[in-house]
């Protein structure tokens, strides 16, 4: 299934995993709204709308560069209008935008919380409010929720509740919306990887370049999104999915060339 004249909305695709995946679809044409905060560029984190549009040019794809936080609604409405007015519609929409701190209860501030529930949650859910007239009317239409699945073992939980609610109400999300919209044709998955990867998340917050190194491309993530909207939306709803269980339904087990260090020992993601 051909990606040209599809409209792929990413939030958070300035850089990382986001622009990973805008990059893959626009190598076969799709129409990609790079919706990101970031109009200058911060050393630590690399890359704003501007440059991820560059890229998706670049790979033969068509790009609009929107700045936009998703904490404001008024900022989400501008958003689709601006994609509606240059691409005429919206067929997937790719939840990628999210914020992390892991502390327990006591070291998380209330601002953190909140703003972590406002991205991660409340940003999500009216995304796909605000999208969701135009991907009744979407091509296969989609929606991929980047979060995990609902482990309720207590470790998950006891180290870093705040975020665990978070990404757990976003995976709740996906599931809903699969029941909710099965009617109309539009899928909602949730994906996940298996193993840490490397962005400027886990080597500014998590782990630095060690933890980089036992870490994967954002590509495999890429790779996996592609898999899943090459499916029939009618046909592949519902699911929280890892990515490495993607890859296997498509054939792949030889994962080597995704690792950051080939052959390196992996480390396992949160919630996995």
């Amino acid at each position: 299934m051909s990606f040209r004249n599809r409209t792929i909305l990413i939030t958070g695709a300035s850089r990382g995993i986001g622009k990973a995946i805008a990059l893959k679809l626009a190598k076969e044409g799709a129409n990609i709204v790079i919706a990101a905060k970031s109009v200058e560029e911060d050393p630590r984190l690399g890359g704003t709308i501007f440059s991820a549009a560059a890229e998706v040019e670049a790979a033969g794809g068509h790009a609009l560069a929107v700045q936009v936080d998703i904490r404001h609604e008024d900022q989400i409405e501008a958003m689709v209008a601006q994609a509606i007015e240059r691409f005429g519609g919206i067929d997937v929409v790719i939840n990628n935008a999210s914020a992390i701190q892991l502390t327990p209860t006591d070291k998380t501030e209330t601002k953190r919380f909140d703003l972590m529930q406002s991205i991660n949650v409340r940003g999500t859910f009216l995304v796909v409010k605000h999208c969701l007239p135009w991907l009744r009317k979407g091509n296969n239409p989609h929606i991929i929720t980047l979060s995990p699945p609902i482990n309720l073992d207590p470790r998950w939980l006891g180290g870093h509740i705040a975020y665990t609610l978070t990404k757990y109400n976003m995976s709740m999300l996906a599931l809903g919306w699969a029941a909710e919209f099965k009617s109309e044709g539009i899928a909602s998955n949730a994906l996940w990887p298996r193993t840490t990867i490397d962005t400027a998340a886990v080597r500014n917050l998590l782990g630095g370049e060690a933890l980089a190194r036992m870490s994967r491309t954002p590509d495999i993530l890429a790779d996996a999104v592609h898999i899943i909207l090459n499916k029939k939306a009618a046909e592949c709803s519902g699911h929280t999915f890892i990515d490495e269980e993607v890859l296997a339904m498509a054939g792949v087990t030889d994962l080597d060339h995704y690792s950051v260090v080939p052959g390196a020992t992996l480390y396992n993601d949160l919630f996995v």
